[in-house]
């Protein structure tokens, strides 16, 4: 028998068992959907992470106080007073490959207006920290290098902080209150909305960094410091060049530790794509496992099939059929199966990665080769797990074929 004619016999025979062929092929229909469905949930959580780290600039560099060791115990970084005054200004006075500089120094707290009150988190910054996290004031002014020297009570605010305290009215000229200081509002940044990690972004409030230094928390020292290189490339030149600076202001010499740290955003996106890779993994790995499942299913039912075919096989075989012309008959219905389960998995996937995913909220983004490799390792199943009920029906002696009842 031709390849034609093998293929012509190995779909009647599927056909023919309708209800079983289906209970078959459905190990291998979730197994593959599950597969499609957590392959664009993770690559589709990916994207979005990046995607919202890239909106804050791929070129973002963040200065930290690093930990350091007192009596043999490492301190909490955040404890840490490092980043002083000196230091930003000397950035500011020699950097070459970073444009933008910003200290930052924050304090979380109840914001209070008449009757309305809300909590949120008051950030000390330099006019510089809307070009670096690139924020748009979409009403108002940001306040100046004017009012950085005065420690002016000023503030620019969020769309959140408008909505609740108040009522999406104009709050330009507004005066509000944060742990008793009053601060006038003197422009509305442009919403971000909620980001990645399900931080509402626009519940803030941003203040010259010296009003919530002196005013608010009463101390001399900074967060951090954000800036921004010239380009994404030139971030590793800018991380020496800003480590060179800090080491000589802190009196750092040698193989003297570092007591700060700098984080790129490129290093961010890329420890984030890592770990969601990673993550992927574990959810595809453990999906996958129900693909052996439906593989050893495969198996028994093509078992059993040339258990009840077996006076079939015997008369082939009396005719002239080779033991390779029968394997490779049972081979060709296994992998009908598989490949039409798969086939039939791959559209559920991806119809519930477009459609039903993005309904209740979560990112999803198929890829393209998920779907390729999903339909090879069909092909696979139906071949590794038909092999041993071809083989089988190979092996059997034609005379005693024909005898079985």
């Amino acid at each position: 028998m031709n390849i034609l004619n093998l293929f012509k016999v190995s779909i009647n025979a599927v056909a023919n068992n309708k209800m079983r062929s289906f209970l078959s092929m459905l190990g291998i229909i979730i197994g593959v959907a599950a597969v499609i469905i957590m392959m664009a949930i993770g690559q589709g959580s990916k994207e979005s992470i990046r995607k919202e780290l890239s909106t804050m600039g791929t070129n973002l560099l963040t200065i930290r106080p690093g930990a350091d060791m007192r009596g043999g115990v490492r301190q909490d970084p955040s404890a840490m007073q490092t980043l002083k005054m000196a230091d930003y200004q000397r950035i500011v006075a020699e950097k070459k490959y970073v444009t933008y500089v910003s200290p930052e120094v924050t304090s979380g707290g109840q914001v209070i207006y008449g009757n309305n009150n809300t909590n949120t988190t008051v950030y000390g910054e330099s006019p510089d920290y809307l070009d670096i996290k690139q924020w748009v004031v979409e009403e108002g002014d940001c306040f100046t290098e004017e009012d950085v020297h005065k420690a002016a009570k000023v503030a620019v605010v969020g769309k959140t902080i408008v909505t609740e305290l108040f009522n999406g009215a104009d709050p330009i000229g507004k005066t509000i209150r944060f742990k008793s200081i009053p601060m006038r509002i003197i422009g509305v940044l442009k919403s971000k909305g909620y980001n990645s990690w399900g931080m509402d972004q626009d519940n803030v409030i941003i203040a010259p960094y010296t009003t919530v230094m002196k005013r608010i928390n009463a101390q001399t020292y900074f967060s951090s410091i954000v800036c921004s290189a010239i380009t994404e490339e030139l971030s590793d030149a800018a991380i020496e060049e800003l480590t060179q600076i800090l080491r000589e202001n802190h009196k750092l010499k040698g193989e003297a530790v570092d007591d700060f740290t700098i984080r790129s955003q490129a290093e961010m996106m890329e420890t984030m794509s890592t770990t969601m890779d990673t993550v992927t993994l574990i959810l595809v790995v453990a999906a996958a496992f129900s693909l052996l499942v439906a593989g050893i299913g495969i198996m028994n039912i093509m078992l059993v099939s040339v258990t009840e075919r077996t006076k079939e096989i015997g008369l082939r075989m009396a005719v002239g059929a080779t033991g390779a012309v029968i394997s490779l008959q049972f081979l060709i219905e296994s992998v009908v199966i598989s490949v039409t389960g798969g086939l039939l998995g791959i559209l559920v996937g991806f119809s519930v990665s477009e459609f039903v995913v993005p309904m209740v909220g979560m990112p999803s983004s198929v890829p393209a080769w998920s779907i390729y490799v999903s339909f090879l390792v069909c092909v696979v199943i139906g071949i590794l797990f038909g092999y041993i009920p071809a083989q089988k029906a190979a092996n059997m002696d034609p005379i005693e074929a024909i005898r079985h009842e």
